[in-house]
């Protein structure tokens, strides 16, 4: 009996070892075509979707395509000198990236390695860029503000630790410098920041990082650069992978901003190796699966429960409209699947507006419930009365009379819109906004020349700052201005007015 069952286990050993050796011998995949950063192998039959392949001299590739008889491969290196005939190994091994406080203040590709000539990131952590997005139960109410230091913004469109919001607008209208504002908003905040450039030039990545370093912001930001010239595989992975790097900041317990800029180059990234790897294209040439391409991209941003931590990703998503059409595919995909949109319009850019936020097209769907409370008191009533200014420049252009109320609210709505102006790269402290709230809503600036507001509320903002930081501070302490802050406010605003007019206030 015992020399049946040695018999049997010599023959189930030695079955094995011959699955094993076939199943080693078919992860070795010959290149038959290759081209544009995508290829095809032969061979390799037991290689997964997503897994990893790897030439001798270290060149990886994306398994990406599979089929009975070939793998498509998408190339994550430089793959010109790739030929047919070449050998890649599959290596188990799925796409992941180094986390940790080591990525700080670097900048790396879409594997991890970095691309600012320090040396190579030391972490004993590595995350897949691949992961499922965190279930219903593990998620928390989006309640706590996400300051971005941008008055428009924070005082009609709030924003909320764990929400997903769209920056959209035509080219050249200030969207990636609303997202820088928003990095350098959390300075000594404690909630670190991804910038992940997908598709961009060099020139305009140089340029990020040069002044997130200039503003002593780099030390708290991790930048996953995938440039115009990189290959179509990094820039397909580029924002996975500062997703990742942000979740491993989320999950222990911190808050993270990530920034991808742009996911329209992204789309264009994936439609151009779907075309490659012959996947039937759907609208626009876009593959049908263009959606869950992003989806589970930014499903992935939330704030977290108390039990796991409490910690929390925003996503910024950056999408670009031709002709200010945000019906086109990609846009309404990107609005359909996050909590709102700030719009940029081409128009009010060239109209010295800045930033250029259409507030009518615009929406927060977390909205007040992430303000602060201070904010939301003072707010409550200049998002209509902005809404409302253009129909009422209409009217006026075309030299309707408006009643008396009409034409308070028309020149109230006016200053509004001259006091949210903000010069780029400039956020303000939540307590400076309040103070500008407060000077609009008390009808400060109503005998103010229109032309004046901006340099009145510069010196109002710069005395407030010499003189009143104890003041500056309360207001960011309160739910409300208390009577005596608001008094001292008041006091302040007639100050700064008699040195702007030269009389008294009235």
């Amino acid at each position: 009996m015992s020399a049946m069952v040695h018999q049997l286990g010599e023959q189930v050993r030695g079955a094995l070892g011959s699955v094993h050796w076939r199943v080693r011998h078919r992860e070795i995949g010959i290149v038959i075509g290759a081209g544009d950063g995508v290829g095809r192998i032969k061979g390799a039959a037991s290689v997964r979707y997503g897994e990893l392949l790897e030439r001798a001299d270290g060149l990886t590739g994306l398994a990406f395509d599979l089929q009975p008889n070939v793998v498509g491969v998408l190339f994550l290196d430089r793959s010109e000198h790739v030929s047919a005939g070449d050998e890649l190994r599959a290596t188990g091994r799925v796409a992941s990236v180094a986390v940790g406080d080591e990525l700080l203040g670097r900048v790396v590709d879409a594997l991890g390695r970095p691309l600012d000539g320090g040396r190579p990131v030391r972490s004993d952590i590595r995350r897949p860029v691949e992961v499922a997005a965190p279930g219903v139960a593990d998620r928390a109410p989006v309640r706590e503000p996400l300051h971005t230091g941008i008055k428009i913004i924070d005082a009609l469109l709030p924003l909320g630790r764990g929400q997903r919001e769209l920056i959209l607008g035509d080219r050249a209208t200030g969207k990636t410098s609303l997202a820088l504002d928003a990095i350098l908003a959390q300075r000594n905040s404690g909630v670190i920041c991804v910038y992940a450039a997908i598709g961009l030039r060099k020139t305009n990545i140089a340029e990020v990082v040069e002044t997130l370093r200039s503003e002593d912001m780099l030390r708290q930001t991790v930048v996953v650069a995938a440039d115009a010239d990189s290959p179509a595989g990094q820039q397909y992975l580029a924002p996975y992978t500062a997703c990742t790097i942000g979740e491993s900041f989320m999950h222990a317990g911190r808050h993270v901003l990530v920034v991808y800029d742009s996911l329209s180059s992204h789309a264009d990234a994936y439609r151009r190796i779907a075309l490659l790897l012959g996947r039937p294209p759907g609208r626009e040439a876009y593959p049908p699966d263009v959606f869950y391409l992003h989806a589970r991209l930014l499903e992935r941003a939330t704030r977290l429960h108390d039990r796991l931590g409490g910690g929390s990703l925003t996503a910024l998503p950056i999408a670009t409209t031709q002709s200010g059409n945000i019906a086109a595919y990609i846009p309404t995909n990107l609005i359909s699947i996050t909590d709102g949109q700030l719009y940029l319009d081409s128009h009010l850019f060239n109209e010295g507006v800045r930033p250029a936020v259409d507030v009518g097209l615009s929406v927060s769907r977390v909205g007040g419930k992430a303000q602060p409370k201070v904010l939301r008191q003072l707010a409550s009533d200049l998002r209509l009365l902005y809404a409302q200014l253009h129909e009422l420049e209409t009217f006026a252009r075309f030299g309707a009379e408006l009643e008396p109320e009409t034409r308070r609210r028309y020149e109230r709505g006016r200053r509004l819109r001259e006091a949210l102006k903000q010069p780029r790269l400039r956020p303000l402290r939540t307590a400076h906004e309040a103070a500008v709230l407060f000077t609009i809503g008390q009808g400060y600036l109503d005998d103010l020349p229109v032309e004046q507001v901006v340099g009145f509320l510069g010196r109002l903002i710069a005395r407030l700052d010499a003189v009143d930081t104890d003041l500056l501070d309360g207001i960011e302490r309160d739910d409300a201005i208390p009577d005596d802050a608001a008094a001292r406010l008041r006091r302040a605003i007639d100050a700064v007015k008699r040195d702007t007019t030269g009389d008294a206030p009235s």
